[in-house]
């Protein structure tokens, strides 16, 4: 992603137009006030993001989860 610069004051007088360009460029834009960078503005990501089958492949299984572990329960009796 490409990167520019631009002062706080040209940012204020030029804001709208400096939104759009960063849409539509896909850029992103380092604010300064007196030579210090003090924000970045950069484009929103639209990634598609579904629940269905977010947690794929984060979950490992260590041991045998079905069989009993051999303990006696109070809910057993």
């Amino acid at each position: 992603m490409k990167t520019a610069q631009i002062g706080a004051g040209a940012f204020k007088a030029k804001c709208l137009n400096l939104l759009d360009e960063v849409e539509k460029r896909h850029v992103q834009l380092i604010i300064t006030k007196h030579g210090k960078a003090v924000a970045r503005l950069v484009p929103i990501e639209n990634k598609k993001f579904s629940l269905y089958g977010c947690m794929k492949n984060s979950v490992v299984i260590k041991c045998d989860i079905v069989s009993g572990t051999g303990e006696e329960w109070e809910a057993d009796e």
